[in-house]
């Protein structure tokens, strides 16, 4: 069984990017909500901080939609290589 690249790739960036958005969104209703996760994501994402402000994030969502569409394709693609390589 082979992943298909495009769909895993669609499917790690909105679960990546929803996660953020949910952290982001919760960190603006409540304050201090998840914002020892928000400081992990910001010493990664540059240009991205843990303020609550809802432009952080959209840019918080933004980084996390392309870095969960990365990782996915990354994913599915030496998947896809192992599993080629080991069904023979």
């Amino acid at each position: 069984m082979k992943f298909n690249v495009k769909a895993t790739a669609v499917t790690f960036g909105l679960f990546w990017g929803g996660a953020i958005f949910v952290l982001g969104l919760g960190n603006l209703l409540w304050s201090g909500y998840g914002q020892a996760a928000l400081d992990i994501v910001t010493s990664i994402y540059p240009g991205y901080q843990a303020t609550a402000s809802f432009g952080q994030v959209l840019i918080g969502t933004l980084y996390g939609l392309l870095d969960g569409a990365v990782g996915g394709a990354i994913f599915a693609w030496l998947y896809n290589l192992c599993a080629d390589k080991f069904a023979k």
